[in-house]
């Protein structure tokens, strides 16, 4: 057993939440999972699986655990090619759908049983999850062991293809402003270079860019793999975004989903966050903050997912407010 030591956000730290390590073989590479609790949980305690982005590793919801472990099972784990799991041999590796294949093989590890999940996404780990739930009704494999999806800077890319055909041109337009690190991103080798010669460099000057430096300090909450993260992670671009531009999906889905649309984030937009919630069962809130709420805001967080598994559970949805379909 390990455990997780919170440090930094909002209040007074938590004591460290009780964390067991758990190996999960995809069939090409192994997974790094945490299983996260505080103390011995009722059986019918939720299940919480949290998904973290780019260039992140499953550290960014140390905070966040903090705040559910003690009436949550939260399980965590680094996606393929980021922190201590395995990485792919070639770009086609790190498709979105070999990344739903690792989170079926982390809920076949964890909740054998079956037991309904709640998934929370934070930037690319939502756009992976939004394919696994857009995907549900008609994938045996996830076939009612998806209870609710709390989604926090990470659109489907389904979504981002039909904001980018058929959104007022302006909101296409301040979107692409945002977006050019992407075309960046997708320049073959020097992206790569950057990130593994300079990481140091790289993550304070974006710890200050998103105002992170007050709860992890100058450099961030990045594990010390953030030059090798960064440089992987970058193939997730390149193996899925011109692709699922040119050929999206419906992008619908049954389950309940919550979007967090941060008012301040820097790389999206709150009109593409938005467009998702003529999906389906899908409820918006803005909420004050950047790009990192994980971080920056660790109770909020936490609070939006706990009213997420309760709609989840049937106790109704919590959230104050719903958007409308932004195509009206």
């Amino acid at each position: 057993m390990g455990a997780v030591t919170p440090s930094g956000g909002s209040g007074q730290p938590r004591p460290p939440v009780p964390a067991r390590t758990v190996v999960v073989d995809t069939g090409d590479v192994t997974l790094n999972a945490t299983l996260h609790a505080a103390g011995d949980l009722p059986g019918d305690a939720p299940v919480v699986v949290a998904v973290h982005g780019y260039p992140d590793t499953q550290e960014v919801w140390d905070l966040v655990v903090s705040e559910l472990a003690p009436d949550h099972l939260v399980v965590t784990y680094d996606v393929r090619g980021a922190g201590r799991s395995g990485t792919p041999h070639e770009t086609r590796g790190y498709r979105a759908e070999r990344l739903v294949d690792d989170l079926v093989a982390v809920l076949d590890t964890v909740v054998p049983e079956r037991r309904p999940v709640h998934l929370v996404g934070h930037d690319w780990g939502s756009v992976q999850l939004w394919d696994a739930v857009c995907n549900e009704e008609t994938d045996p494999r996830l076939q009612g062991r998806i209870a609710s999806f709390t989604s926090i800077s990470g659109p489907s890319l389904d979504h981002v293809a039909a904001f980018v055909r058929h959104a007022p041109v302006a909101q296409v337009r301040a979107q692409r402003r945002r977006s050019r690190y992407v075309l960046a991103l997708h320049v073959p080798v020097l992206p790569g270079l950057a990130w593994r010669h300079l990481a140091g460099p790289l993550r304070r000057r974006l710890a200050r860019a998103e105002r992170l430096t007050c709860a992890d300090g100058p450099s961030g909450h990045w594990a010390e793999t953030l030059g090798a993260d960064g440089a992987r992670g970058t193939r997730l671009y390149r193996a899925n975004i011109r692709r699922r531009m040119r050929n999206p999906g419906p992008g619908r889905t049954r389950v309940p989903v919550l979007v967090v649309v941060p008012r301040q984030d820097r790389f999206l937009t709150p009109a593409l966050l938005r467009w998702g919630s003529a999906a389906g069962p899908v409820e918006c809130v803005e909420v004050e903050g950047g790009h990192w709420l994980p971080r920056t805001s660790p109770r909020g967080v936490a609070e939006l997912v706990r009213r997420s598994v309760r709609r989840g559970r049937g106790g109704g949805s919590g959230v104050s407010r719903r958007d409308g379909d932004p195509r009206h």
